[in-house]
């Protein structure tokens, strides 16, 4: 029996070594880890969301604006629209790990039912694809949409980017490629769009800056996690390779007028502050929304989908006004 137990314990043992040994090795595990949680969120967030969403709301599906598996989006507008419409592409959060199109689409549909074409984007998460990966894929669904705007009912010429969380990241960066050059240069991409068809920037909890990243905190174990998968290297704060993802350090005064928000007891609520502080001291029209760090309810990471709250409600009447003198009127509205 002794024996039986001795060579019982030394299984675990082995197996508690190859397990800790693949989360020291790889961020693999780890992100299969926060990929079920974050999808679990997503879900519970999108149900909450379905009785907000109006009627009449017509929709397609997976649509393709690459050869990737991954390279696809969906596409909302009013039911019986056949003309361009102002339009809203939105990069999904998740991380940079986790996330999908699906996990905003009820958000979309809503702001689909103000008069506007939206498009929610999927990319290719990491470890699969590292950074800029995604910034390349967005950009070329931006070309994509542009040179197919008529079928799709995209007005080319009117159009705010969108992004919550890890999508807001990216979305900066697309906005900064549309408008600065040398950052476009820096990036080796050629930008989808004109300056001129870029009428405005939604920006949602998101992070623009790895050296305010916290890796002693009570995150570190996610953000260590998360950022040694999307950029491909644990040494990540030292790799010259990725500091152009610190959109913050490139912004000029021609970025796009923006929107953005964190809430009080989001632990990224720090790099939107300081992002809308760099904005504006370049001279961009910037339409922050932050609170009192005694604002009651404490207002969590991706706050703004919970339109059972009424700050979240405030935020999405902040969203539509913001948008209204961004973009033109929409047709009947």
């Amino acid at each position: 029996m002794k024996i039986f137990i001795i060579s019982a314990l030394g299984v675990v043992a082995g197996l508690a070594l190859v397990v800790y040994l693949a989360f020291q090795f790889s961020p693999w595990p780890s992100v299969l880890i926060i990929r079920h949680v974050f999808s679990q969120g997503d879900r519970t967030a999108m149900d909450a969301l379905e009785k907000h969403v109006p009627p009449g709301i017509a929709e397609r599906q997976d649509l393709a604006y690459g050869d990737g598996s991954d390279e696809i989006f969906d596409l909302y507008y009013p039911a019986g629209t056949d003309r361009p419409l102002p339009t809203i592409v939105w990069t999904h959060g998740g991380a940079w790990v986790a996330g999908s199109k699906e996990g905003v689409g009820n958000y979309l549909k809503i702001l689909a039912g103000h008069g506007y074409t939206t498009v929610g984007l999927d990319y290719t998460t990491a470890p699969t694809a590292t950074y800029p990966t995604p910034v390349h894929q967005v950009n070329a669904a931006l070309a994509h949409l542009v040179a197919n705007a008529d079928e799709y009912n995209v007005d080319p010429d009117n159009i705010v980017l969108a992004g919550d969380s890890a999508g807001s990241q990216i979305t900066a960066q697309i906005a900064n490629i549309v408008t600065a050059p040398d950052y476009a240069r820096l990036m080796g991409v050629t930008p989808a769009l004109e300056a001129s068809q870029l009428d405005g920037v939604l920006l949602f909890c998101g992070a623009y800056d790895l050296a305010q990243v916290n890796l002693k905190g009570s995150f570190s174990w996610f953000l260590h996690t998360v950022l040694w998968a999307y950029t491909g290297t644990k040494d990540f704060m030292n790799d010259p390779g990725v500091a152009s993802a610190s959109v913050i350090d490139y912004v000029t005064g021609e970025f796009p007028r923006t929107l953005i928000t964190a809430g009080n007891g989001d632990p990224l609520e720090s790099q939107s502050v300081a992002f809308a502080d760099k904005l504006e001291s370049v001279g961009v029209s910037v339409d922050s929304i932050f609170y009192p760090a005694d604002h009651e309810p404490s207002l969590p990471h991706e706050y703004q989908f919970d339109l059972d709250e009424e700050d979240g409600r405030a935020v999405l009447e902040r969203t539509l006004t913001f948008l209204g003198t961004a973009l033109p009127a929409p047709s009947g509205q």
